[in-house]
């Protein structure tokens, strides 16, 4: 629904209600109708479904894969997708009637046990018929937040690779940890059992992202210090530890003043487009400083002989981004591509069809079984999923109405 026009755009000719952790046996049905309907078409000499020559060119492990999907039992595949073969046959169908695809998945792919394997299993399918590295085919993540993915091309993960830490280190004269940190369950599994004592929060709404509430709200209270960076207050802040501090910052839609003027922070979405952005509004508060003079004042009072220079880079948001790419050789001429209308687009090697993996090719990745959430009861009378409203935004509700289901609270 367009509220500007108050019209309707139909946004899908097909809607087949799968499971929930129904989605890789799903998967594996529709790979496996494509494989043995190519095997028939070879057998009678008619063109291949497959894009045969791509897979010997481009890919390896396909036989592997091959053999686990064939060896799926059909009764298994439709018990636990919920689809009957006839609905999965449909959607194979289409998949091989079109020339190029792409496969758009959101969170409901990833939030499993075995949510990258999910993933796998769309590359998989997407593999199978040469559906990466050509125009109008891909694979479109769509992210739970406006700049995921340029957080983590810039190294925010809990394991960098060697590669961009030994760049980091050279940049700044440091040797950094190699060894992987914590993603957010991971992290409150060490809060819970004390390997962790403080925690400092960019933002978010920690205590309420975690999936079982209850047990992880008595732990907070049990840090040594809790540091909450953000721009509005949320129930994890009511969570105090023994040392407790919220420290308000802009948002990105208040004017960023610092000594060089104006400044403008940049984003990246899921298509790989990087685009600068600068605040318009005037800031709430005048004691307000931004997420990088907060984290460059952490910094220098806990690290007062640091190499770096935390406020000269605070001054001028382009020394950052000169660090940035210095450090990641693809933000070549940085500052002068964000100035463009629209940004750039990072190069993306995938798109390229150049494989940056140890054996060169794009990896056809083999999972065993169906079940992406092995460890739960799958004969269970009742599950339950939570879903995003169009009044929702990450844990943040701004109103009780989904207008995109239908439902007004």
């Amino acid at each position: 629904f367009e509220m500007l026009t108050n019209s309707e755009t139909q946004l899908a000719s097909a809607y087949y209600n799968v499971r929930i952790g129904g989605d890789m046996a799903l998967l594996k049905g529709m790979m496996r109708l494509l494989i043995e309907r190519d095997d028939a078409a070879s057998a009678a000499g008619r063109p291949s479904l497959l894009d045969d020559e791509f897979i010997q060119t481009h890919t390896v492990g396909f036989d592997e894969l091959r053999r686990d999907v064939l060896n799926s039992e059909w009764k298994d595949i439709e018990r636990i997708s919920g689809l009957s073969q006839t609905q999965i046959a449909e959607l194979a169908d289409a998949y091989t009637a079109a020339e190029r695809t792409i496969i758009c998945y959101g969170m409901g792919i990833t939030q499993h046990e075995h949510g990258t394997q999910n993933v796998q299993q769309l590359v998989n399918l997407l593999l199978m018929k040469g559906n990466i590295g050509k125009p109008g085919a891909g694979i479109c993540p769509l992210r739970g937040h406006s700049n995921v993915q340029g957080d983590r091309t810039v190294g925010i993960t809990e394991k960098p690779s060697a590669e961009f830490l030994a760049r980091l280190g050279e940049r700044y004269g440091f040797t950094p940890p190699y060894a992987p940190g914590h993603a957010a369950i991971a992290s409150m599994q060490a809060i819970c059992t004390g390997q962790a004592r403080a925690l400092i929060c960019m933002g978010g709404n920690f205590a309420l992202a975690m999936p079982d509430r209850e047990a992880s709200a008595v732990p907070l209270t049990q840090l040594d210090l809790a540091v909450h960076v953000a721009t509005k207050l949320n129930r994890s802040h009511l969570l105090t530890a023994r040392h407790s501090y919220i420290l308000p910052v802009l948002g990105r839609s208040e004017i960023d003043m610092q000594k060089s003027g104006a400044q403008a922070v940049t984003v990246e979405d899921s298509m790989s487009m990087i685009h600068a952005s600068r605040g318009v509004l005037k800031p709430a508060g005048v004691m307000l400083k931004s997420e990088c003079a907060v984290v460059a004042g952490i910094a220098q009072a806990t690290l007062p002989q640091s190499v770096v220079a935390w406020e000269y880079l605070v001054e001028d948001y382009d020394r950052i981004r000169n660090d940035i790419e210095a450090v990641l050789p693809e933000f070549a001429d940085y500052n002068q591509r964000i100035r463009h209308p629209g940004g750039f687009h990072l190069i993306n090697a995938a798109a390229e069809r150049r494989w940056m993996t140890p054996s060169g090719k794009a990896n056809f990745i083999t999972c065993k079984g169906l079940l992406e959430d092995p460890s739960s009861a799958f004969n269970s009378k009742l599950v339950m999923a939570t879903v995003r409203s169009h009044d929702q935004y990450n844990t943040t509700i701004y109103g009780m109405d989904d207008r995109y289901r239908g439902v007004f609270g």
